[in-house]
């Protein structure tokens, strides 16, 4: 079997010293194989896995779209983008995904990228409106497949995968074993790359506790173990949109920095919410299970299940949100006396006392503010950075993390520093041009 070299110039570009196991065979296998099925749990790396072999099957001589990777939501589709991009390959990437302005999708693929990421309701819109061209798409990835399939998807991913005439290569990418392959895929025979029984470090490292609450509203208990917690950053799950919402308004009430967060979101609330809860504005994030996968949130310590779901595999996924790669992390299961505990649950995780009355946890020292201009208006971190320390008298420990996407920038800034900053720098230019600059509510 050929062996392939992993540049070790993109690992630079990454951070990453080494791959893991499963990355090294999805690297070989990818390449090699017409038809492969990887699975492998949530956290593992499988992102980075798919797109390094990707990068070495793209040709510099090919014009239009190489390779199409379809996901099920718009979060997942951004980090694999800024993955692509953190690579530094020298193939342009696009994506496409609904609450995305379609005129500036369809400008992008008037000059069509190597690789090509979307959400399979935005994909096929661009068929329709003949926007689109796979004439030369060779490859074709389904990421987080099952996922896609259970939102409704199936008649979209057909549509597209009968419009793909040279389609030479089909992968496959879950976190979930169990899986039915549907006959439009057009994959028979593939080579099963499963990784999801291996004793991998974030199964290892996450530790399962049960909370009890004495109500069967269990709101005043979430906020004692909040309490108990401190201020850690903490993944509630509920089951609905609508609970998920009073739950966090609840909190907020009470006095701690929570958010909501869920598909009924406009596009731009979502991005806000998410920017918050990364660069740490945020302490307390209410989500539903659109929450569960693909969301690139690092170093979340705690997921509460306010709300168990209805299967093992969105439990499974949930618990994923933490102890990623090599860190730890703590799932709690939160249960009134009387809730019945579901059978996929077994044995199920030790009763912890938590201690009543524990102080509130201390306000986040960050607060997060907004700038109309990204990626597209020539402005980088240095420049941000730059403009906050000269003109805003910003010094480096009152910065905290920077995010820039295309048409848009968010910067988490010291709190105590903030109202001063934004009188300070409001009718002030960055780059020879003034932006709109305030707080990101």
């Amino acid at each position: 079997m050929k062996t392939y070299e992993i540049s070790p110039k993109i690992l630079s570009n990454l951070g990453i010293e080494s791959l893991n196991q499963m990355q090294i065979d999805a690297n070989q296998y990818i390449q090699d194989e017409k038809e492969l099925l990887l699975l492998a749990p949530t956290g593992s790396g499988k992102t980075l896995a798919f797109l390094l072999p990707i990068f070495n099957l793209l040709n510099n001589n090919i014009k239009g779209i190489q390779c199409l990777v379809l996901t099920p939501s718009r979060e997942l589709a951004l980090q694999i983008e800024q993955v692509w991009k953190k690579m530094a390959t020298g193939f342009k990437v696009n994506t496409c995904y609904g609450g995305h302005s379609v005129s500036i999708e369809i400008q992008n693929l008037s000059e069509p990228p190597a690789l090509l990421i979307g959400t399979p309701g935005r994909v096929f819109d661009h068929l329709t409106r003949h926007t689109i061209d796979f004439t030369n798409t060779k490859i074709l990835i389904l990421d987080e497949f099952d996922k896609s399939l259970s939102m409704g998807f199936e008649e979209d991913m057909s549509y597209i995968i009968e419009r793909l005439p040279v389609l030479e290569k089909r992968i496959l990418v879950s976190a979930t074993s169990q899986l039915t392959i549907p006959e439009f895929v057009g994959i028979t025979r593939p080579k099963r790359l499963d990784f999801t029984r291996t004793e991998e470090k974030t199964t290892d490292a996450l530790i399962l506790k049960t909370v009890i609450s004495d109500s069967k509203d269990k709101t005043n208990a979430l906020f004692q173990l909040l309490c108990f917690l401190g201020a850690e950053s903490t993944l509630i799950f509920c089951n609905l949109r609508e609970t998920a919402e009073q739950v966090a308004n609840s909190l907020q009430k009470r006095g701690l920095d929570a958010a909501f967060f869920h598909g009924k979101l406009e596009q731009i609330d979502r991005e806000k919410t998410l920017v918050n809860f990364r660069n740490g504005s945020t302490t307390f994030l209410v989500a539903s299970d659109l929450a569960a996968r693909g969301l690139d949130i690092p170093d979340i310590k705690n997921i509460i299940h306010f709300e168990l779901p209805l299967n093992s595999v969105d439990f499974t996924h949930r618990n994923g949100r933490t102890a990623r790669m090599n860190a730890g992390g703590t799932a709690y299961i939160l249960m009134s006396k009387d809730e019945k505990r579901p059978s996929f649950i077994s044995p199920f995780p030790k009763e912890v006392k938590i201690t009543e009355n524990c102080k509130l946890p201390e306000t986040s020292k960050w607060i997060t503010i907004y700038i109309s201009g990204g990626k597209k208006d020539k402005i980088s971190k240095m420049d941000i950075v730059g403009f906050l320390a000269k003109v805003g008298n910003l010094v480096k420990n009152e910065i905290g993390l920077i995010e820039v996407m295309d048409f848009m920038s968010f910067v988490a800034v010291s709190k105590t520093k903030v109202e001063k900053l934004i009188i300070k720098i409001k009718n002030e230019k960055m780059k020879g041009k003034k932006y709109k600059i305030e707080i990101a509510r």
